[in-house]
């Protein structure tokens, strides 16, 4: 089964709710389904491997050594699929069961689905459901983990599109990602966290990127702290659907209460990477003025905006030496009057290393501009005292609403921060002293003017445009004739 196929298959399970309960809720149910279901097959994958091995051994093919998960009794997927009055229930009662038996890593990792609850979820689309999945095995051998991978990200981004704004509480868009790993550049060994994470793609990306340079990334420590209890279960899931063990994914309150720590203390990464939820407006402020984890370094937000609580918490959390960050967020952080004494101090300690504007439409359902605002503890000699702004407003591709980068629009944008050269109409260097002449407002468009072009787009338009007037003017002229004509004119 290739990768389109494979997804046609998931979505089709997603059409089976359709009309039943709302786009948003999918999630709630196909996700832990599929997982489940994978870890039954694998199981089973494991179990034959193991039989083969021991040359016929039930008790050794058994063995937990053998198995990734454990499966208790009357709790494989096969179990379930015979149940056919009260199929949530067995359903719930399985998944609960697996929950227990690998406690350490599937802990809450099923969500929180009402399964028992009928008037939801009747027996009958369960089943219908079940069956959908039966059809075909996803063992390692039939579905391997980089098309499972793949597939479960698919499903993230369709569920998204379909499920309107709250998909921005889980989706990053993916090649703005890229575009984020290509500046940080993860190494293997290194740890890489995320704040806010979503349904884990961040976390993920430094895989790929290691796995696409053919390096080690099996020795990349994952961290992750999610608010929302479905959305870090999904995160979880998806570690696990790309072969991912050394990773740890929380669910809580970043700012309210940070999970993730060392010696009662933030545990510091070398890598952070994030797209926070912006301008949010209820957090606890009070708390934050005398903050026990003493993130609140060089000031406290204002209340109706939570973005430099992030942005502090994140600095807070760099390790001192390696330590480097990229941040998504809307292009207010750059000049809010009420945030620049933070600004200017980032600027003064030499934190700042690069300010990249990004084109509309990338932040998920919004088509608000972005920004990536780009960190390090230290810089190398070459970059110290200074800052790189990139405008890449027009280093996109938009079609309708929707707007991606395509690899050259990351090469060009990646080259140019690595370069940390000047490009007249693209990207500038200035010092931090000259920023800080402007009252540490860091808006890329203060320091790279770009060139008046015309897009191939607005281009293509214009001669739609052109051509249209000329056929509007021939029919003018026809007419004009023909009255004339009409009055003894000849022409």
């Amino acid at each position: 089964m290739n990768q389109k196929q494979f997804e046609d298959y998931l979505w089709g399970a997603a059409n089976i709710l359709r009309g039943l309960i709302d786009a948003a809720d999918f999630k709630q149910y196909i996700f832990p389904l599929l997982f489940f279901k994978r870890i039954s097959d694998v199981w089973d994958e494991e179990y034959q491997a193991a039989l083969d091995e021991s040359h016929g051994d039930l008790t050794y093919a058994e063995f937990s050594e053998n198995h990734r998960f454990q499966i208790p009794s009357k709790c494989h997927w096969e179990d379930v699929r015979k149940v056919t009055v009260d199929v949530g229930a067995a359903l719930q009662k399985a998944l609960n069961e697996i929950e227990k038996a690998n406690f350490e890593m599937l802990h809450d990792v099923f969500g929180d689905a009402q399964w028992t609850n009928k008037r939801r979820m009747s027996d009958e689309k369960l089943l219908d459901l079940i069956e959908h999945f039966s059809k075909m095995k996803l063992t390692v051998a039939e579905v391997p983990h980089d098309i499972m991978g793949e597939g479960y990200e698919y499903l993230i981004k369709k569920f998204a599109d379909d499920s309107g704004h709250t998909a921005a509480e889980f989706y990053t868009n993916r090649t703005v990602v890229k575009l984020m790993t290509s500046i940080t550049h993860p190494a293997s060994g290194e740890s890489i966290y995320d704040p806010t994470c979503g349904s884990g793609g961040i976390l993920l990306s430094s895989v790929l990127h290691l796995k696409e340079q053919k390096k080690e990334y099996r020795t990349l420590k994952l961290y992750g702290q999610e608010l929302n209890l479905i959305t870090s279960a999904i995160a979880r899931i998806n570690m696990f659907m790309h072969n991912v063990d050394e990773f740890l994914i929380v669910q809580g309150d970043t700012l309210d209460n940070p999970q993730i720590l060392e010696d009662d203390e933030l545990k510091k990464f070398d890598v952070i990477m994030a797209n926070p939820p912006y301008s949010v407006k209820r957090w606890n402020q009070q708390k934050w003025t005398n903050d026990p984890f003493g993130r609140n370094i060089w000031g406290t937000p204002p209340q109706g905006c939570a973005d430099y609580a992030f942005q502090q918490h994140i600095m807070k959390s760099l390790k001192e030496d390696t330590g480097r960050c990229v941040v998504l967020w809307p292009h207010g952080v750059l000049f809010r009057d009420s945030e620049s004494e933070i600004r200017k101090k980032m600027i003064e300690l030499d934190y700042v290393d690069a300010v990249i504007g990004l084109g509309k439409n990338l932040f998920y359902n919004s088509s608000m501009e972005s920004c990536l605002l780009c960190c390090r503890m230290r810089k190398p000699k070459e970059r110290k005292g200074k800052i790189i702004f990139i405008n890449a407003v027009n280093e996109l591709r938009i079609e309708r609403t929707n707007a991606w980068l395509e690899p050259q629009h990351i090469k060009k944008i990646a080259g140019a921060y690595w370069k940390f050269k000047d490009d007249e109409g693209f990207a500038k260097v200035m010092t931090n002293k000259e920023v800080l002449e402007n009252n540490g407002n860091l808006s890329v468009q203060l320091y790279v003017k770009q060139a008046e072009t015309v897009s191939e787009h607005n281009t293509a338009d214009l001669i739609a445009e052109i051509r249209n007037g000329q056929k509007q003017i021939n029919q003018s002229m026809d007419m004009l004739f023909k009255k004339l004509k009409d009055i003894g004119i000849e022409e």
